[in-house]
């Protein structure tokens, strides 16, 4: 999920949500006595050693939500909110005295004349700031006109000409179609500080470039039936999805450097001079065979990472894209930085550090070399409740600094240090062993090649096709696509090696003529499939997949030799293979298709090693009350992945089909619509069955359409029907002393109302009324019997105020870096017990004790603040009464209005 998407109104709903957690104080908190004054501090945990500082609160100051931040040449900070202005801050040594002002911020000038051709131009608004070559560049993200002010997404270039700290020459470098959230993102100096980097989501169109080291041959490449999300989001948008390039400092020659992902925010070299970025997820995809985690990906020149609109998405297994350094889970990723310039010991010096702003995290990513790449490995750096991190970066006097906000909510400055800051920045010494150095050696002389023609690439590259190392064999690849296609088509096309026939035929496929396509088709069925790994069986097929995708099926002769040599294969030992074959013999017309399908989906189960994230996803549930509902949601009723992505092929063959057959198929839809996943989970599952309704016979269309679960949804079949009452409002931020006069007379309520209430700000999830409800929380039936309407009230407007050890959560802090919370049910001599989801309490997770550094109850309550805020004054007495009655429609607050 990306950092500023809208969300539906039932996302909105789940953010009152009862059960979600405000993490605690962490135990080996260390920052200064300060912290127990400042709760922006206290709710912070901290590895051992490290110390913050709450410097500002921009929204405190009317100076908005700010986004982005950097350091110019005199050591102050630039920063920008999002909705508006760009502002210069001057910040004190570490260590001052915050109860003291020492912080000073000085709005800059947002209307520059220049050299542009708009009216007006604000320098703000930005999502990416850079101070580099006596300039600050500024990438302006237009968020819309609604304030009259003309601007334009783009690069700029602010400069002071005449050296008064007032910049007063502005330069739109470069002109991007792209807005909002997932609109152009930052601007990184590289290492020899010689060109910038831009980062861009993937809504922005990608310019033309100077040179493309990733070549512009990029199309969706998928056999796999389209469908466009069912809730319209980025149906129109076409690859390479998000991109990566640099420039000069005047912004004059544009090179490609990456595409293929989905909206990261920002990106870092590490201490090797290797560049990653952090992408996002499609969070409503979540519980969909396509959906991927946000992901640490190494950003390789030439590289493309497979993220395609829609259900198009590639598996990071495809040849024809990089894997992942590491899968995080769900999150909303924004800042990455490294640590290398940090007064800070020499493991966080290493590596990188990731921002994720729905859970409130700042991970510290170890990157371990591995060949020519690295595998990354997460661990909890900094985290706290609510946190929505932004954006950050190492000052000049190796503090790390930080800011939280975004979407015109409550923004803030940090600054974190180690000790008392003194500790010496010495060179990092290598710690790469020579195999590693020589595999990224051979990597980027591959790489060089990603320019003009160059009559020794073949020679040098084409051994390389069959390496053992994933990205050099990319590489490889794309060194030989940088060649003119004639002058390597006929050695493609007589290769022996099957490796490399491999990588030359996907080569020739992206390539290639279409009049080329039969002899490619010859040349990969010569390869003996069983004498193949798994993996290298996936790169075979997807070599048919690309040919077939992207030159068409083989001529009717050929095409009965390869759906022969293809079937015998399916199905397979892996659910990757199958998925593989599945799509493909359903495109080239299997007339065994359907059977062995159907066969497979009654046996078919996920698994659970696929795309292995760092964090467990019932972790975050206690962490945000927005997101961590859905996540829970779909934990307790989890799609079969596996079974759906089978089904979904299945719903575009017509033949084949027995009347058993269709029966089974089409109540299989029954049970998906049953299970949860993201927003656009029921849409896609909707829109699939529709497909296959497509097929069946006019007379049999209503049956089908029926048991297959048509009257569970909605009328526009996107989301399950839903009759739940829902707060009409306006609300408002509920205090005791306002509320508490409101309830003193309840007579002549409505208890259907009441009940609704309880229902929509989602009580029922945790608590017990009259026998149904949840159970994470305490049975509420007699409750009006025990405490007075104002006791009611207090728990539910303060429900930190008191805490009952029944009901507390429990943070455990995990040798690894990490941290679990939930309820602690049971314990014995090896492990704790922890129930993490509302939905599914009866699911534990189990913690071994030798994991465990420490534990602490939170002090803060697993009931949500605000819970009633939607409510207006009718609904909230309706409420109350519901409450005070016990859930008992006979009682005299209800009989008034009945009679």
């Amino acid at each position: 999920m990306n950092l500023f998407k809208n969300k539906s109104v039932k996302l909105l709903l789940q953010f009152l949500v009862l059960i979600i957690i405000v993490i605690g104080t962490s135990c080996n908190q260390s920052a200064s006595d300060k912290s127990a004054v400042d709760p922006k501090i206290a709710k912070l945990k901290l590895p051992e050693g490290f110390h913050a500082e709450h410097l500002y609160s921009p929204k405190e100051h009317g100076q908005g939500s700010w986004v982005s931040m950097t350091f110019d040449n005199k050591g102050r900070i630039i920063a920008s909110d999002q909705y508006g202005n760009l502002y210069r801050v001057t910040v004190p040594p570490v260590g001052y005295d915050t109860t003291k002002s020492g912080v000073k911020v000085e709005k800059l000038p947002i209307e520059i004349p220049g050299d542009t051709s708009k009216a007006r131009v604000i320098a703000g608004f930005a999502h990416g700031l850079l101070y580099a070559f006596n300039s600050l560049y500024v990438m302006i993200n237009d968020e819309g006109d609604a304030d009259s002010i003309t601007r334009s997404s783009g690069l700029y270039r602010l400069q002071d000409t005449n050296n008064d700290d007032v910049y007063d020459k502005l330069t739109l470098l470069k002109s991007l179609n792209g807005r909002g959230e997932h609109g152009p993102h930052s601007p990184v100096l590289s290492p020899d500080g010689k060109s910038i980097y831009i980062i861009a989501g993937n809504f922005t169109d990608l310019p033309k470039m100077d040179n493309y080291r990733l070549p512009d041959t990029w199309k969706n490449d998928n056999l796999f039936p389209l469908i466009l999300d069912p809730n319209g989001f980025g149906n129109d948008r076409q690859p390479p999805g998000g991109w990566i390039a640099k420039t000069d400092s005047a912004g004059s020659y544009w090179d490609l450097i990456s595409a293929g992902y989905r909206n990261p925010f920002d990106m870092a070299f590490n201490e090797d001079g290797e560049l990653f970025t952090f992408d996002s997820d499609m969070e409503w995809d979540m519980g969909l065979p396509w959906y991927r985690p946000i992901r640490v990906c190494h950003v390789t020149s030439g590289s493309e990472y497979g993220y395609r609109e829609n259900d198009g998405k590639w598996s990071p297994n495809y040849p024809d894209n990089l894997p992942a350094i590491l899968n995080v889970g769900q999150g909303s990723p924004t800042n990455v930085m490294s640590g290398m310039n940090a007064r800070f010991p020499e493991k966080y010096r290493r590596g990188l550090f990731t921002f994720d702003w729905s859970y409130g995290i700042i991970y510290h990513i170890d990157l371990q070399p591995e060949g020519s790449s690295y595998k990354g490995k997460a661990e909890e750096f900094i985290s706290g409740t609510p946190l929505p991190l932004t954006d950050g970066a190492i000052g000049p006097d190796g503090a790390m600094y930080f800011l939280t906000g975004g979407r015109r909510i409550e923004s803030d400055l940090y600054r974190v240090y180690y000790g008392d800051n003194s500790q010496k920045n010495e060179p990092l010494a290598s710690n790469e062993s020579a195999s590693v150095v020589e595999a990224r050696k051979i990597r980027e002389q591959l790489e060089g090649f990603q320019g003009k023609p160059d009559a020794t690439a073949l020679n040098i590259a084409w051994p390389y096709l069959k390496s053992n190392d994933r990205f050099i064999r990319y590489a490889a690849r794309i060194a030989v696509e940088h060649q003119p296609v004639t002058e390597w088509q006929e050695k493609a096309l007589s290769e022996k090696d099957p490796i490399t026939l491999t990588q030359a035929m996907i080569a020739l496929a992206r390539n290639g003529n279409k009049n080329l396509k039969d002899r490619i088709f010859k040349s990969l069925m010569s390869v003996n499939y069983a004498q193949l790994s798994d993996s290298q069986q996936l790169d075979l097929l997807r070599a048919f997949e690309l040919t077939l995708s992207r030159m068409g099926k083989p001529a009717s002769a050929q095409e009965g030799q390869l759906i022969s040599f293809l079937e015998t294969k399916y199905p397979a030992s892996n659910n990757e293979l199958n998925r593989m074959l599945c799509k493909i013999l359903a495109f080239v017309g299997d007339p065994q298709e359907v059977s062995k399908t159907m066969a497979l989906i009654e046996v078919a189960k996920d698994d659970t090693s696929y795309q292995k994230t760092a964090t467990q996803s019932s972790d975050l549930i206690l962490r945000n009350p927005q997101y961590g509902m859905d996540v829970a949601n779909m934990l307790a009723n989890k799609p079969p992945e596996q079974q759906i992505y089978l089904a979904i092929v299945l719903s575009e063959v017509k033949n084949g089909w027995t009347p058993e057959m269709r029966e089974k198929y089409f109540k299989i839809f029954y049970t998906f619509l049953s299970k949860k996943g993201g927003n656009s989970y029921i849409g896609y599952i909707n829109s699939a069955r529709k497909m296959a309704l497509a097929n069946v016979p006019k007379d049999q269309f209503a049956h089908y359409d029926s048991i297959s679960g048509s009257a569970l949804l909605n009328e526009r079949g996107n989301h399950l029907s839903d009759n739940t009452i829902r707060p009409k409002g306006p609300g408002r931020d509920w205090t005791v002393e306002e509320a508490l006069p409101l309830v003193q007379n309840l007579s002549g309520r409505d208890f259907a109302q009441g009940e609704g209430m309880f229902k929509a700000s989602l009580c029922s999830s945790c608590h017990n009324m009259r026998g149904e409800g949840g159970s994470i929380g305490p049975d509420l039936t007699q409750l009006g019997t025990r405490f007075s309407a104002k006791d009611i009230l207090e728990s539910i407007i303060e429900p930190s105020k008191v805490i009952s050890d029944q009901y507390a959560a429990t943070k455990f802090f995990l040798k690894d870096g990490s941290s679990a919370m939930g309820r602690l049910i049971k314990e014995d001599n090896d492990n704790y017990y922890i129930s993490q989801n509302p939905f599914a309490p009866q699911t534990l997770r189990e913690i071994p004790k030798k994991d465990v550094t420490s534990s602490k109850l939170s002090d803060v309550s697993i009931m949500l603040p605000g819970m009633i805020n939607r409510l207006n004054p009718e609904e909230l007495k309706d409420l109350m009464a519901y409450l005070m009655s016990g859930g008992d429609k006979n009682n005299k607050v209800f009989k008034a209005k009945s009679e």
